[in-house]
């Protein structure tokens, strides 16, 4: 199974890490769970402009280098790290919406 971390390594959009606006978190049938995509969001934005995301290999390493850059509390880093090690069945490119979906079971 893929994680979202490891779709966040693997996907570029025109050669570029992807931006937070881009991305949705879906159930199966394409419904958006907006809890975990706002976290998600949350998540890439600290990475665009604190952290390279092609030198850290796991959840836990990106979580301990944005905290290296941050002064975000380690509630927050823990959510950070279980969005991250969350699994995805999936990857749907809504291409009229301008969106990449992570479907993730329910």
């Amino acid at each position: 199974m893929y994680t979202i971390f490891t779709m966040l390594k693997m996907i570029s959009v025109n050669h570029r890490h992807i931006s937070n606006a881009q991305v949705v978190v879906t159930d199966e049938a394409g419904k958006p769970n907006g809890l975990l995509t706002d976290l998600l969001r949350d998540v890439i934005n600290s990475i665009n402009i604190f952290v390279d995301i092609n030198e850290t290999y796991s959840a836990a390493e990106l979580v301990a280098a944005i905290s290296d850059h941050t002064p975000l509390p380690d509630e927050v880093l823990e959510e950070y790290r279980k969005i991250l090690e969350q699994e995805i069945s999936g990857v749907n490119f809504a291409t009229r919406k301008g969106q990449i979906e992570l479907i993730i079971e329910r």
